[in-house]
């Protein structure tokens, strides 16, 4: 449940920073985020969810099995 809040913080100013405006968070399921995009935007949003997401965990703590997106 941390890992996914502290992903769910860092993810506004993640999409900003790579000018990804029209990609919104819209609810969290378990642990899945799920965005809402135009179509056009959806391969350059994904790897930026998917690093945020990874590294959610960085810098309090340095898992030594890495997290999948």
């Amino acid at each position: 449940a941390d890992v996914i809040r502290r992903a769910m913080i860092r993810m506004e100013e993640a999409l900003e920073k790579a000018k990804l405006d029209d990609v919104r968070m819209l609810l969290q399921v378990h642990d899945e985020l799920v965005f809402e995009t135009p179509e056009s935007l959806a391969d350059m949003a994904m790897p930026v969810i998917r690093h945020v997401m990874e590294n959610a965990t960085m810098p309090a703590l340095d898992m030594a099995v890495p997290l999948k997106v």
